[in-house]
């Protein structure tokens, strides 16, 4: 806790526990990346168009957590590379929706196991259950700090022994 005793205490404040982890788990997923020659924003923008080809810059960008000047830069990258198409002109408005190539899904399995192997390590003390239980913990306070009520905050008073 701070001198003035108004501080948060780093200790015990999740806050403060969540971001170390985020930390951590973003440092060991560029080191698995690294070698692939690809970053956790270059991985997260293949792993995006993947699961929802033809996203918008401004998607891709909300989705992996960069500017959109960020993620522009990427594509145009990841274009000459090969790894992504987009169309030379917006078919409306200025959206180019970006789509993987063949080259780009090679590139994106391999992360993918790169990044699985990060997941599973961190995961490996906690059984399903408790994976389960982290899992809705954090969908809960995402949640909570959006102001979204999609899955309801309980209070620890009335939560069952389970859970």
């Amino acid at each position: 806790m701070s001198q003035d005793g108004a501080g948060i205490d780093l200790e015990t404040s999740l806050g403060y526990l969540l971001k170390e982890a985020s930390s951590v788990l973003r440092a060991a997923m560029e080191e698995v990346l690294r070698p692939l020659g690809m970053t956790v924003t270059h991985y997260s923008c293949l792993e995006l168009l993947a699961q929802r080809p033809g996203l918008s810059n401004s998607d891709l960008a909300r989705g992996a957590f960069v500017t959109r000047q960020s993620m522009n830069v990427l594509l145009q990258a990841l274009e000459r590379d090969g790894v992504v198409t987009r169309p030379a002109e917006a078919a409306v408005g200025k959206v180019l929706p970006a789509r993987l190539t063949a080259r780009g899904r090679r590139s994106l399995d391999k992360a993918t196991a790169a990044v699985r192997s990060v997941e599973l390590r961190m995961l490996s003390g906690l059984d399903d259950a408790e994976q389960a239980q982290a899992s809705r913990a954090l969908r809960s306070m995402i949640d909570a700090l959006r102001g979204s009520t999609s899955i309801p905050v309980t209070s620890p008073a009335r939560r069952s022994p389970a859970g």
